[in-house]
């Protein structure tokens, strides 16, 4: 999905610039499927370089959000690149995310297709409350606060699920999880073992 150019936020340093793009781990993964360790050392030179290099691969991969997970890292940080209901688009880094979404009446859930990088070309829809805010640290270690509507709602609670050892496809039927994965599998060879290192492959 397309998004502003000027973004509502953005990390300090300018991480989001002169990163590697590294390959994305897939499904099945054990690192996939655990919760991760929490960010301590907001100043070590390799968190702010994996910050970076998440940045660049998220870029390449044409993603709205991306986990340490993702690129093989058991560290609870990630970073996003995405549009609100109201297209205005947002960039940062969230480190030990904790979601709290609406309950009760302000409780509204929204079915929209989703996929995930890490299992890529397949797509399900799946049902997400609308709204949803995420605490944590920004890269500099600071408490933040990131009210989530529409798709960044959708991310925020993608991302964190990542961290918590969750992918999307835990969430749905066995029916439709069956469907994910034959979709992943009919384009499987459209997507490198090193992609997006290696850019997605042309139709056959």
């Amino acid at each position: 999905m397309s998004a502003p150019q000027t973004p509502e936020t953005t990390p300090s340093g300018d991480l989001t610039e002169g990163g590697n793009v590294r390959p994305i781990t897939r499904w099945g993964t054990p690192v996939m499927h655990a919760k991760t360790r929490p960010i301590t050392d907001f100043d070590d030179p390799e968190f702010r370089t994996l910050v970076r290099d998440m940045f660049a691969t998220m870029k390449a991969a044409a993603g709205v959000g991306l986990a340490a997970t993702q690129v093989g890292v058991d560290l609870a940080v990630f970073v996003y690149d995405c549009p609100d209901a109201d297209e205005k688009r947002h960039v940062g880094v969230v480190c030990n995310p904790q979601v709290t979404l609406p309950e009760g009446r302000d409780r509204r859930l929204e079915s929209g297709e989703e996929g995930c990088l890490s299992l890529p070309g397949a797509y399900q829809p799946l049902s997400r409350p609308d709204k949803a805010t995420c605490t944590g640290q920004d890269v500099d270690g600071n408490d933040i606060t990131i009210l989530g509507t529409g798709l960044l709602a959708r991310c925020l609670q993608h991302e964190t699920d990542h961290l918590n050892g969750t992918v999307f496809g835990d969430r749905l039927s066995a029916r439709a999880r069956k469907k994910l994965y034959e979709q992943h599998e009919s384009l499987a060879d459209r997507y490198l073992e090193d992609w997006p290192i290696t850019p997605k492959q042309p139709a056959s």
